[in-house]
Parts: structure tokens; sequence; C-alpha cells
């Protein structure tokens, strides 16, 4: 028998978010619970907006719940709409026959609870079987793990998109140091993997090393049906920043990996240690694993925090035909 994952989606949308979601309600190994919203690629408003209008194309029978606004210990940075245009979805009409729908989705409306709330119900609801799926700051977590520490004693464990440590160069995107979404929260990112649940690591290391090309994308468009033309659209503002920075004619699979690894975690290496993340000074933000086994003398900022799992190295070609396959390509 299949082997199902209740799932809460915590999300900035954002345009791989996005195509992460879209790929997690394709898949029957998962049972979404929930779609919970955090400041990150855009502010709290656009992001939510975007939950509940992917929520409403993709007939999401799920609460959509409006999360932090701000880190925990500082202000707010800008988002990124030089990444993700300037609604968020790469500027894509949000109505019209591209998407699916012709009116204004606002007839849904967000669950009344904030989203640390919904995190700490339904996990209490479902000891043990809840996986959190990460993929913007992490600060939804650490207020769940404020209000009720016991959590992290009763879920599955928690995936997430964030980090980077330096595996084949791959090492900041927003410092020399940092990834965007732990420098996003850095105090908050440092609660999360440093509390006594199962966290594995999805960063840079691994993320940007499963690139979808634009011949990759061009055939979901054409192949994939109403949901390829979507993953299309959205994705190409999403590579036009990719080519305007990098030179790359394609774009990172990023948060899509998070969900991936859930399912088909054969197609990761990982590396267990704890991990602490700086928060200030010129490496704020940085991801730093103690990994297992190293000789080296005791390090109490590692040593008392549990061992989490870091991803070093990833079957970029499995997590590309996993990822098309599921959309029929």
């Amino acid at each position: 028998m299949m082997r199902r994952h209740k799932v809460i989606f915590d999300t900035d949308p954002g345009v791989d978010d996005a195509m992460a979601l879209r790929f997690l309600t394709r898949r029957p190994e998962f049972d979404l619970l929930a779609v919970t919203t955090v400041f990150g690629n855009l502010d709290i408003g656009t992001v939510t907006r975007n939950a509940l209008w992917l929520a409403d194309r993709m007939d999401l029978s799920v609460p959509v719940a409006r999360g932090a606004a701000a880190p925990l210990a500082r202000a707010r940075g800008h988002g990124a709409p030089h990444v993700h245009g300037a609604n968020g979805l790469g500027d894509i009409p949000l109505t019209g026959p591209l998407t699916g729908l012709l009116a204004d989705p606002s007839v849904r409306a967000a669950d009344p609870r904030p989203a640390w709330q919904v995190i700490v119900e339904l996990v209490r609801a479902h000891p043990g079987e809840v996986t959190l799926i990460a993929v913007g700051p992490l600060t939804n977590l650490a207020l769940a793990l404020a209000h009720d520490p016991e959590i992290a004693g009763l879920v599955a464990g928690v995936s997430l998109m964030g980090g980077a440590f330096g595996t084949r160069g791959h090492r900041g995107n927003v410092s020399p140091v940092a990834e965007a979404n732990i420098l996003s929260d850095p105090e908050a990112a440092d609660r999360v993997v440093t509390a006594p649940w199962p966290v594995t690591m999805l960063g840079l290391d691994v993320t940007q090393h499963v690139v979808m090309d634009a011949a990759y994308l061009d055939r979901l468009g054409a192949a994939g049906g109403a949901d390829g033309v979507f993953l299309r659209a959205v994705s190409r503002f999403y590579q036009a920043f990719h080519e305007r920075s990098r030179g790359l004619a394609g774009i990172f699979a990023h948060d899509s990996l998070a969900v991936i690894q859930v399912m088909a975690p054969h197609l990761f290496t990982l590396r267990r240690g704890p991990v602490r993340v700086a928060c200030g000074g010129i490496a704020d933000g940085q991801t730093i694993q103690k990994p297992d086994g190293v000789p080296c003398p005791p390090l109490p900022a590692w040593d008392v925090h549990p061992a989490q799992a870091v991803a070093v190295d990833v079957d970029a070609a499995g997590a590309l035909t996993l990822y098309a396959e599921t959309f029929g390509v």
C-alpha cells in the first residue's frame, strides 16, 4: 500500500512556491492538510492573496492561514519583486483563460486563525503523522514552537528549503554565505534547526544543482496540459531573472525539492550533525553544520543540540524526471 504523507505547506508564493505546490497537489502520496503563509518573497498581504488564488485555481479544499508579517526580532526586508514579479507570480494575469479563472477569486477567505495556531492544532490532531514542508522564512514554525514546544515531539518531520553549506561551491544567494529564506529571519531559523524535531534541510547545495532549463520548461508547457501551460507561464519572469543574474537559460528547482525529498528520499545524500544559524555580523544568516564524526574539541554551541540532516547531493536527473512525469511529460 502506498504511504500517504499528511503535510502542511508553509510558503511565501513566489514562483517556485507555486510550482512546488502544484507538484505536491498532483501527487497521490500527499494528503495536504493546510497552506500557511509567511512574509518573504513579498509582503504578507500579497503572498496570502497568492496562496488563496492558487488554492482556488487548484481547487484545494484546505484552510489557507495568514502567517507572520515580519521576522521575530528585526525589520522585514523588501522582498524580491525583481525575482518573482510585482505580483509574486511572475506577473501573469490572475484572471483569464491562461489561469482557468475568469473572475477575481476573492470569495475564498483566509482561515481566521494565525498560521502558527493552525500548525499547532493540526500537529496535535495527528500526532506523529504530520510533516511540515517549509519553503519560506521559518517564522511561523518558530512561533508554533514558542506557543507549544511539545509539538517538536509530535511531528513526523520538517522538510525545509533553506540554507547553504558550501557543497560544490554553493554558498549564498543574497550574501556570500547566506540563502534568502534563512537571512529573512535568522533568529527563527536557528530556533527551528536547534529544536528537538527531525529536520531535513534542502539548501542551495542541492537546489542549485537541479536546473529546469528552457527546453524542459517548454516541454512542460507543451505536453503538461492546463497545468503545464500554467507552469510555463509563471516561470518566464523567473527564468528572465536567472538569465540576467547568472546567464542561466532556465531556473533552479528550489522549493520543489523540499516536496520531492519527503516522497523520494532516496534521491538525496544526507549529512547528519547539529546545525546553527549565524545571527548578526558579516556572516548573518549563514548555516553552519558540525558533521557527526568530525574530530574536533567540544563545541557547546553545537553539541547540546540535536543532529539534523543536510542534503549535500542529489540525483538531479531523477528529481527532474519525477517532476515532469507528474504532469504527464
